[in-house]
């Protein structure tokens, strides 16, 4: 099994853990509203790809309860907790090298992980492959691109050049920054049936914990970025000091969430 991590936002990064807090805090109740709409019951056995702090695998082996399980994999599962339900397994796990049992899931998720892989569609033909008939898929993913600040729509909305190198960075590092836009066409491509797909924005601030979560991709990545000359030293330094003001401001990528049944 391969074990390096190919992901530039390594959960081997001391703030890693911060990031995963962040996101549960911004994403998760839409993520439980999703898997609700997806049937998710008793009984049912769940996959989880990509479980970062294991938190949406605690509350699926909830929901599924002890008639039912849930297999949650990650590359690097250091950030989830050993101790947890007697019905929630994890395991360590290359979702594109390692294999998965086919047939076998009522339900599979990811959230913010197939945008990272370059071999997203052979992750997600793989996931596909571990449902029974009928089981359901719903994959949760960034439009990164489409909704950027506009000034003229919002004057509190400004350009920060920070977020914009870090986007650059990523892309020549293999990721789809438009992923979430063209998971309802990827599910109807591979045969899914009942396919819907809903994108939602955020106006991340200060309180609901948007700006929090800039600053730590911004810390994690940000070096990294002023190396490969896509930025000065400065301005990620202003850019920093920026998230701090009362009247901070930014539209969220769209997070697309998209919903399907096997055949």
């Amino acid at each position: 099994m391969a074990t390096a991590s190919r992901y530039l936002l390594d959960n081997a990064d001391s703030i890693a853990a911060h990031r995963m807090a962040a996101l549960a805090r911004l994403y998760d109740p839409a993520t439980h509203r999703a898997l609700n709409a997806a049937g998710i019951a008793a009984g049912w056995h769940c996959l989880e790809v990509g479980g970062g702090g294991g938190g949406v695998a605690r509350w699926m082996a909830e929901r599924v309860g002890a008639t039912g399980s849930v297999l949650c994999t990650d590359l690097d599962p250091r950030h989830i907790a050993p101790s947890g339900p007697a019905n929630l397994h994890v395991l360590r796990h290359d979702a594109v090298h390692d294999p998965l049992p086919e047939g076998k899931f009522d339900l599979a998720h990811a959230r913010l992980v197939l945008l990272h892989i370059p071999e997203r569609a052979a992750v997600l033909e793989k996931m596909i492959a571990a449902l029974k008939p009928g089981g359901r898929l719903v994959i949760e993913d960034f439009d990164t691109v489409s909704v950027l600040p506009d000034a003229g729509a919002n004057p509190r909305e400004a350009r920060i050049e920070t977020a914009e190198a870090i986007r650059t960075f990523l892309i020549r590092g293999g990721v789809d920054a438009r992923l979430g836009r063209s998971l309802y066409g990827r599910f109807k491509g591979l045969g899914l049936v009942d396919v819907s797909a809903e994108g939602r924005v955020l106006m991340w601030d200060r309180v609901n914990g948007g700006a929090d979560l800039m600053r730590i991709n911004f810390e994690q990545l940000g070096g990294k970025v002023v190396a490969a000359g896509l930025l000065r030293a400065e301005q990620l330094q202003a850019d920093l000091e920026r998230l701090d003001e009362p009247d901070f401001v930014m539209p969220s990528p769209i997070m697309w969430t998209a919903i399907g049944r096997k055949p």
